[in-house]
């Protein structure tokens, strides 16, 4: 037995993710949350493949991300006569409905969820960020419409550009993109209290 399959086996029985593991995957903090994590993402990937386009993804099942939100740009430039890919910038809408209550895809774009808001909350009813409720650490957001448009919108006065993680561990190898809030507060307000929406809360 080598020593990379002896550290592989000292993990699963503390039942930590085996390093090697880890470098053709994804981290996680037990090997319980990893392996829940592995059907999840085998049930998306599963239905994609045998059922044909889902209505929406789910943005912690990807290994990259980044390079999903890229072909959806590229897929929408493409629709377009005459837009070139490094003209196209990502727009996104927060919707009122949650996963279980879409069951079309958009025209353009795609649907996303499974984000969680850490240090907000999302007002579903008047669609705008709000603060978060007491004892609740984060808050599951509505289903996001992603899509890509020509020109780039300045973000105005009532909207929070949110960063958004892979994991609660924001560094800049989890730093995926930015997605804009409505809001009726200054988006000082939630810079102070470092409102950010995580993908994976495990």
């Amino acid at each position: 037995m080598n020593e990379s399959l002896q550290d592989a086996l000292d993990n699963i029985y503390d039942a930590l993710v085996p390093a090697v593991w880890v470098r053709g995957s994804w981290s996680a903090k037990t090997l319980g949350f990893w392996f829940t994590e592995l059907l999840d993402r085998d049930v998306q990937f599963r239905s994609w493949c045998f059922k044909g386009r889902p209505p929406c993804f789910w943005m912690a099942g990807f290994f990259n991300p980044q390079g999903f939100l890229t072909a959806m740009k590229q897929e929408v430039a493409r629709a377009h006569k005459g837009w070139a890919l490094d003209q196209v910038f990502m727009s996104n809408e927060v919707q009122k409905m949650m996963k279980e209550e879409t069951f079309v895809a958009p025209t353009e774009g795609v649907f996303i969820y499974g984000l969680y808001l850490d240090g907000g909350a999302w007002d579903r009813r008047n669609s705008k960020l709000c603060e978060s409720t007491n004892k609740v650490l984060y808050a599951l957001m509505p289903v996001v419409h992603v899509t890509a448009i020509y020109q780039m919108m300045q973000a105005g006065p009532n909207l929070y550009v949110c960063p958004v993680y892979k994991k609660s561990k924001r560094t800049d190898l989890n730093y995926i993109t930015s997605l804009n809030l409505v809001t009726t507060k200054k988006p000082d307000h939630w810079i102070l209290r470092g409102v950010a929406i995580l993908c994976d809360i495990q």
